[in-house]
């Protein structure tokens, strides 16, 4: 049986987010896709998790807050390329 508080505190649970953010970027690539297109679409998702994962781990702040902030610009880069 999976204890909860032990998949989350150890970050497994970003990971499996992370797990399923690269098979949906293999997917749209498969389907003809830029790969500028998904990297754009999906790497905001990313470094959020990747921030979430250091959340969950205890690491230190600046390895919280830097993939956290580096998603906004492509987040807006995302929206911008969208707005075309």
């Amino acid at each position: 049986m999976i204890d909860l508080t032990t998949f989350f505190a150890s970050g497994r649970a970003a990971d499996v987010v992370l797990t399923v953010l690269l098979i949906e970027a293999l997917v749209l690539l498969r389907m003809g896709r830029a790969p500028g297109d998904v990297a754009l679409l999906l790497l905001p998702a990313a470094l959020m998790m990747a921030g979430l994962r250091a959340a969950l781990v205890g690491a230190p702040w600046p390895w919280i807050a830097l993939p956290l902030a580096a998603a906004f610009p492509v987040h807006l880069a995302d929206l911008r390329r969208r707005s075309r």
